[in-house]
């Protein structure tokens, strides 16, 4: 067939694609890759007013440019008001510390520090520094608050007025420091100067008698501790105000890349400033403690937490590699300190990323006594386990000697206390599910917690005795609960999704059997007008046994084609197999239209998923590519199997982790893909941040082995199907390096069955309607064609 008649031959089944999808579905890409407006207009941001009478929320059913601060009251649940510019202004910031029985809160606005009395439901500002005040603190006696002002602490006395300032902290060096000892020929001209000049000579000793004078006449300076070129990172004020913890960080991101900018406004190429590569992150964290008592600063010592030596099982990998056993670099969190002041615990993470200890501080010297310790051969993370310079979830109980923290040592995230007297440790929930967010009450004698204890793909708010027992259950929508508790824990805002319902707000007392209350109907008469499907919750068995979590789109009988799309969340560590709203939302309208048009859609949580635990977590652990990928393909089996599926009918679709998965499945599952659109894809892991992939992978130069059968670059030869690349030129995320290098890789091979569309004006999150319609009717083309053409 010469390249003419070729072309006429793409062009009539593409007009005959077009004509398709007009006559089977009353969805097109152009409705649904509009601006997401067409939808309605949704709640978000949920916060109480701090008397617990007015739910406010951001709303814009004025279509205005930005949304709009709206708000209900308690008392005329019916009624949505938009809260006026005056009344905004005049509002008590919903954030902020509030003292131990909830009755005052400390926020800042503007950099004004100001004080809120509940009783009296007004506000009134304690001191404006002219810069920003960060860190307020009630004091053991609350009459006293501490804040942080220019890198150093300060209390306030509410009563008095009277401020004090507690540390001396400057940046560079003591003068001593600073004084330049003279090199050995320097020293020798100025010993022959004093021998030979006597004036000099005589200059010389006036002057060191001028300075020891002064020295032994002034005032005594107050102990000033200098952080050299290190940053202040915050500061925490012990209850008693007696000793102050400060981290200290020096940031070293490594060598940053350029993305360049074609599409600058001045008409020239700019270069978008953006992230270094993985390997390159050498930002250092300590942490020091000032004994005001004392008048010292002494640094936490981490170099007897146990393992902290440990070598990671990979080494294994590298026989002739010599690996030498030393202390691990690690990021101490601030410190925790317990209500009355005695003690205090921190967060030590080691960077590379295997342990989490969690730590008595003693205040004293700033050693450790280590209370629990995490290690997990893949990394350390899950719900409320916390990053680089937090402890997630980890606090203190009232009675200063039990700690509450989160993890993953049952192979799911749970909720832990800890007696630091005595090292028992006791679990406060239990059973493959995971907890989120959990807090306590007003009064402290309970939880209130988020759990998908109902099953995965749910989520229900409980409350639960502050020592453990049976969790009551507060909310009874289907999908997703997020709620926003009252000040006074009577009342729930709630923000509920169903699979095929974008959120709307609830109202529902505390406690109370009765059904929610819905507050708002957001949907627009465009969107109501389409019956979207509640996607089949399923499970299908993998290879290896695991079972798998899927949403399945099953068209009906009369217009089904045997063909099946496979759509490939992002994110890697995301949930998308659940029952709530979907963020990707733009793909759950395609995979709708896609399901009118005849095909069947499969959505999974492959491995690395979230929200099913530690060993799925870290099922991707040093091969992306491996088991995530394999989970694809064992649900196109299930699909062939339970769904006359024709295995010479499949496409698959994602982007970002769904682009990369997307690359792998063409390139080294040629038998059972035979068509994937890779959208903002990352190609070789090598050239991704740092702090996603060398929890992963680990760093390229430790463990290349990782590197080199993960990476989509590497299998470029074995493309056989279709592949559609598509990719924003100023993407700072996953950058347009990563395609170009692959396209050069697809060029030296030889290989013709693919393409790229790029998007010169979108970043990693696509903007702009007009580039989400063209990616996905390219989309749509490419399946259309590859799949169900003859």
């Amino acid at each position: 067939m010469n390249k003419t008649l070729h072309a006429l031959l793409f062009a009539f089944i593409a007009l005959g694609s077009t004509a398709l999808i007009a006559q089977t579905s009353a969805l097109s890409v152009e409705k649904i890759m509009q601006d997401p407006k067409w939808m309605g207009t949704f709640p978000d941001r949920i916060n109480w007013g701090p008397q617990s009478k007015t739910i406010y929320f951001n709303y814009n059913p004025e279509e205005n440019p930005s949304d709009s601060l709206y708000k209900i009251e308690v008392s005329n649940l019916d009624q949505i008001q938009k809260v006026s510019l005056a009344e905004r202004k005049a509002m008590t910031s919903p954030y902020g510390t509030w003292n131990q029985d909830e009755t005052k809160k400390l926020y800042s606005e503007d950099g004004a520090l100001l004080l809120y009395d509940l009783k009296k439901d007004t506000s009134k500002e304690l001191i404006d520094l002219g810069g920003r005040l960060g860190n307020p603190t009630f004091l053991a006696d609350e009459a006293q608050i501490a804040f942080e002002y220019d890198d150093n602490a300060y209390v306030l006395n509410t009563e008095t007025g009277t401020l004090k300032k507690l540390t001396n902290i400057q940046s560079g060096k003591a003068r001593e420091s600073r004084e330049e000892k003279l090199s050995e020929k320097n020293q020798w001209l100025k010993d022959e100067n004093l021998s030979l000049l006597q004036i000099v000579r005589e200059r010389e000793k006036q002057d060191s008698l001028s300075r020891a004078y002064r020295e032994m006449t002034a005032d005594p300076e107050p102990y000033t501790f200098y952080h050299g070129d290190k940053q202040v990172a915050g500061l925490q004020v012990g209850p008693k105000a007696d000793f102050i913890t400060i981290m200290l960080m020096e940031r070293d991101r490594g060598e940053s890349t350029d993305v360049p900018n074609y599409v600058d406004a001045s008409g020239y190429t700019k270069n978008l400033r953006a992230r270094s590569k993985v390997g390159e992150d050498k930002t250092e964290v300590s942490l020091a403690v000032y004994n005001i008592k004392k008048d010292t600063v002494y640094t936490v010592d981490t170099s007897t937490l146990p393992g902290i030596t440990d070598l990671p099982d990979y080494t294994k990998d590298y026989p002739d590699k010599e690996w030498e056993e030393k202390e691990r670099e690690v990021i101490v969190s601030q410190a925790i300190f317990s209500e009355d002041g005695s003690k205090a615990i921190v967060n030590v993470r080691s960077k590379d990323n295997k342990d989490r200890w969690i730590a008595l501080l003693d205040l004293e010297d700033g050693s450790l006594e280590t209370l629990d310790r995490q290690r997990d051969e893949a990394w350390i993370a899950g719900p409320g386990i916390g990053w680089s310079f937090g402890g997630g979830t980890l606090g203190w109980l009232p009675d200063n000697k039990h700690i509450y923290f989160q993890s993953e040592a049952s192979g799911y995230s749970h909720l832990y206390l800890l007696d630091v007297t005595t090292g028992t440790k006791k679990a406060l929930t239990e059973g493959e599910y995971e907890v989120f967010d959990p807090f306590l009450s007003n009064d402290k004698k309970s939880w209130f917690l988020t759990t998908s204890e109902v099953g995965p793909g749910e989520r229900h708010f409980y409350k639960m005795p502050v020592m453990g027992g049976s969790m009551q259950k507060l909310t009874n929508l289907p999908g997703n609960n997020e709620v926003s508790l009252s000040p006074d824990e009577k009342y729930m805002a709630i923000r509920n999704s169903f699979s095929n319902k974008p959120w709307e707000l609830y109202f529902k007392k505390t406690g109370s059997s009765k059904d929610a209350q819905q507050l708002t109907s957001g949907q627009s008469e465009a969107f109501q007008s389409y019956d979207w499907r509640v996607p089949e919750n399923i499970t299908f068995k993998a290879d290896d046994g695991a079972m798998v979590p899927a949403r399945l789109y099953v068209p009906e009988a009369s217009v089904k084609n045997n063909a099946a799309v496979v759509f490939v969340h992002g994110a890697g560590y995301l949930q998308n197999a659940h029952k709530w709203w979907s963020s990707y939302f733009r793909e759950y309208m395609f995979n709708n239209m896609l399901t009118d048009l005849g095909y069947t859609v499969i959505d999974i949580d492959y491995r690395a998923s979230a929200g099913y635990g530690r060993d799925w977590r870290t099922g991707i652990y040093r091969h992306m590519g491996g088991k995530d990928l394999s989970d694809q393909v064992d649900g196109v089996e299930y699909l062939v199997e339970n769904y006359d599926i024709d295995l010479e009918k499949v496409g698959i679709y994602g982007g970002s982790y769904g682009g990369f998965i997307t690359l792998m499945a063409l390139f080294n599952e040629s038998e059972t893909f035979k068509a994937g659109a890779a959208l903002r894809s990352v190609t070789d892991w090598a050239h991704y941040n740092h702090g996603y992939t060398a929890n992963i992978l680990n760093e390229p130069s430790q463990d290349p082995i990782a590197y080199k059968r993960s990476s989509p670059i590497y299998f470029a030869e074995g493309l056989e199907g279709d592949l559609l690349i598509e990719h924003g030129m100023v993407d700072t995320n996953v950058h347009f390096q990563d395609v170009v290098r692959l396209t050069q890789r697809l060029i030296e091979l030889g290989k013709d069955n693919w393409e790229l569309a790029v998007y010169p004006v979108e970043s990693h999150g696509f903007i702009e309607p007009s580039s989400w319609t063209d990616e996905y009717k390219r989309i749509l083309k490419l399946f259309n064609e590859s799949l169900l053409a003859e």
